[in-house]
C-alpha cells in the first residue's frame, strides 16, 4: 500500500468524524420536515445540500432531480478527481459552481443561504465541497478490491458467528424443555395425580420457551441481515433502512413504555387499594358468616353473597377509575373494543340477568342453601350448589339435576331442612282406611309402626292426624322426625314396611274401599306368610316384631 492510499484513508477517517458536525452547522437539517425533505440533496444516506431558491426557471425540487440525474451519468474514473468549487458572477448573481473532473454537478446561489445558519456563500460552498469529497473518498474506498475482499471476509465471519448463535439458541431451548419435563416429573403427589393440570402446565411452559426462541431467532436474523447488507456499497441503503426501522421501533416502544409508567403506577395503586379493601371486607363477612359478628339485616346465609356482590361493585368501580390511566385508553382501537364488548353484554345479558337476579332472590330470601333437603316441582333431593345462575340438586337416585334460578323462583320450593337445623328431617306419610276400622286403633297402629322404625328419632313425639273424611274411607297422616344422618327415602322405606306388618299383625286391611261390596274377609297378609319365598327374615334390616 503506497503513501497516497494511506493518506486517502486518513483523510477519509477524519472527514467521516467531522461530517456530523459539519452537517449541524450547514444548510441541511438534522430533522427535516416534509417541505425540507423535498429540497434536500441526499447522497449515500447523507444530506449534502438544502436548495432554498429557484435557479432561473428551475424550482428547488427540479434542481435536486437534475443533480441526481447528473450523478448517475458520472463514470467511475471521475471519482478519482477532487470536487472543485468555482465562484462566478458578482453581487446578487454571485454563486459557486461545484464540478468534478470538469463535469458540472450543481450551483450554489445566494438565495439558498439561510440567515439562521450564519454562513456566507463561500463558507456554504466550502462545506458542500468537503461533504462531496468525503463521499467521493468513501465511494473509492468501498469500491476498491481490498475493501470488497474485507467485506467478503467480514460477511463470512459474521455468518459463521450467526450460525453459531443460532445453534446455541437451539441447544438452550432443548435444555430448557428437558428441564421443564424433569421438573414436572418431580411434582408432589397431589399434583402429579392431576394429569390434565400437569400436562397443561408443561404445555404452557413449553409454548413460552418456543415463543421466546422464535423471537430471539427473528431478532438475531434481523440484526445479521442488517449488518451483512451494510458491508457492501450496493446494499448499504437497504441496510440503513433496516437499521433505521429497527431503531425507530425500539425508540417508539421505549418512549411509549416510559410515558406509560406513571399511568401504570396509578393503576397499580388503585388496584392495590381495592385489593386491600376487598380483603378487609372478606374478613368481616367471613366473621359474620360464622356468626362471630352481627349486623342489622345481614344473616349468615346471605353474608357470602353480599361479600361477592360488594367485591364485584368495588372492582368495577376501580376499573372505571383506572380506565383513563391505562395505556392506549384514548385510542380508537381501545374504544372499538369497548363498544364490541358492550354490544356482547347487551345482547347476551337479558337471560343471564334474569337468572342472576333470581339467584339473588333465592339467596336473600333464604329460601334454600347447600345441604338443605328440598322439593322443587317434581324434583326432590339435597341442594349441592346454589350459584348465581342455577341450582343443583342431588336426587335419591344420585342424579344431579340443574335448575335455572328463574325456574326455581317461578315455582314452589318446599324446604324440609329449614325449620330443623342440626336435627333430622320431619317426614310424613299417608294411609287411607275404611270406616269399618276404629280410628283409635288406626292411630295406635301407626304410632307403633313409627316406634318400630330404627331410623326415626324416638326422642320426639309421633303425630297422627285425620286429614280428610272421604266418601268411603278416612285419610290418616303420620308425622315423625328422622335421625340427623338418615336419608328421607331410607326412612320412608323402613316406615312403610313396618306399617304393613303392623296392620297385618292386627288384622286390618290397608285398602281404600272404592267398590260397592265389602270383601267377605279382610284383604291382608297373615303373619305366617310375611317371609314367603324368596324373602328371608333378617332382624338386621329393622324387623323388630316378635
Amino acid at each position: 500500500m503506497d503513501r497516497r492510499c494511506i493518506m486517502a484513508r486518513i483523510l477519509f477517517c477524519i472527514l467521516s468524524l467531522l461530517l456530523p458536525w459539519l452537517v449541524q452547522a450547514a444548510e441541511p437539517r438534522l430533522a427535516p420536515d416534509s417541505w425540507e425533505q423535498q429540497r434536500t440533496l441526499v447522497l449515500g444516506g447523507q444530506p449534502v445540500y438544502l436548495f432554498m431558491a429557484k435557479e432561473g426557471e428551475l424550482t428547488a425540487q427540479q434542481r435536486v432531480a437534475r443533480v441526481q440525474a447528473r450523478l448517475q451519468v458520472l463514470e467511475t474514473a471521475d471519482a478519482s478527481h477532487p470536487v472543485e468549487a468555482t465562484p462566478y458572477g458578482q453581487g446578487a448573481s454571485a454563486g459557486y459552481r461545484l464540478s468534478v473532473n470538469g463535469k458540472s454537478l450543481f450551483n450554489i446561489v445566494a438565495g439558498d443561504l439561510d440567515p439562521a445558519d450564519g454562513l456566507s456563500l463561500q463558507q456554504s460552498a466550502s462545506n458542500v465541497q468537503q461533504r462531496l469529497n468525503a463521499l467521493r473518498l468513501a465511494y473509492l474506498e468501498e469500491h476498491s478490491s481490498g475493501a470488497l475482499a474485507t467485506a467478503l471476509a467480514l460477511s463470512l465471519a459474521g455468518s459463521v458467528l450467526f450460525a453459531a448463535l443460532l445453534y446455541l439458541i437451539m441447544v438452550l431451548r432443548q435444555r430448557a424443555l428437558l428441564r421443564v419435563s424433569h421438573r414436572h416429573a418431580l411434582f408432589p403427589g397431589w399434583l402429579s395425580k392431576r394429569q390434565t393440570l400437569g400436562r397443561l402446565l408443561q404445555r404452557a411452559e413449553g409454548s413460552i420457551i418456543n415463543l421466546t426462541t422464535g423471537l430471539c431467532v427473528i431478532f438475531l436474523s434481523y440484526l445479521w441481515l442488517t449488518w451483512l447488507l451494510g458491508r457492501f456499497p450496493y446494499t448499504l441503503p437497504w441496510s440503513r433502512r433496516l437499521g433505521s426501522f429497527l431503531w425507530q421501533l425500539v425508540a417508539t416502544l421505549g418512549s411509549d413504555a416510559l410515558s406509560a409508567v406513571p399511568g401504570l403506577l396509578t393503576v397499580g395503586l388503585i388496584f392495590l387499594f381495592t385489593r386491600l379493601l376487598t380483603r378487609g371486607l372478606q374478613l368481616i363477612f367471613d366473621m359474620a358468616e360464622r356468626g362471630q359478628l352481627r349486623f342489622p339485616g345481614l344473616h349468615p346465609e346471605t353474608a357470602g353473597a353480599t361479600r361477592r356482590l360488594l367485591g364485584v361493585v368495588l372492582w368495577l368501580f376501580a376499573l372505571t377509575v383506572a380506565y383513563p390511566y391505562l395505556p392506549g385508553a384514548d385510542s380508537d382501537a381501545f374504544k372499538g373494543m369497548s363498544v364490541f364488548f358492550g354490544l356482547l353484554v347487551t345482547l347476551g345479558s337479558a337471560g343471564i340477568m334474569n337468572h342472576a337476579m333470581s339467584g339473588l332472590v333465592l339467596v336473600y330470601s333464604r329460601a334454600l342453601r347447600p345441604g338443605d333437603f328440598v322439593r322443587i316441582g317434581d324434583v326432590e333431593g339435597v341442594v349441592t350448589e346454589l350459584s348465581a345462575l342455577s341450582t343443583k340438586i342431588l336426587t335419591r337416585q344420585e342424579h344431579e339435576v340443574t335448575l335455572p334460578n328463574a325456574v326455581v323462583v317461578g315455582g314452589k320450593v318446599e324446604n324440609y331442612s329449614r325449620t330443623s337445623p342440626g336435627r333430622g328431617l320431619m317426614l310424613t306419610t299417608t294411609v287411607t282406611i275404611g270406616y269399618d276400622t276404629p280410628w283409635r286403633q288406626v292411630k295406635a297402629m301407626l304410632e307403633l309402626a313409627a316406634h318400630r322404625t330404627s331410623l326415626a328419632d324416638h326422642s320426639e313425639a309421633v303425630v297422627v292426624r285425620q286429614l280428610n273424611l272421604q266418601d268411603f274411607y278416612v285419610e290418616y297422616e303420620l308425622q315423625l322426625r328422622a335421625l340427623a344422618d338418615a336419608l328421607p327415602q331410607a326412612v320412608r322405606s323402613e316406615l312403610h314396611g313396618h306399617i304393613q306388618d303392623t296392620f297385618n299383625e292386627f288384622g286390618v286391611q290397608i285398602m281404600s274401599p272404592h267398590f260397592m261390596d265389602q270383601p267377605e274377609q279382610p284383604v291382608m297378609v297373615p303373619a305366617a306368610q310375611w317371609y314367603a319365598a324368596p324373602a328371608r327374615p333378617a332382624r338386621a334390616e329393622g324387623d323388630q316384631t316378635a
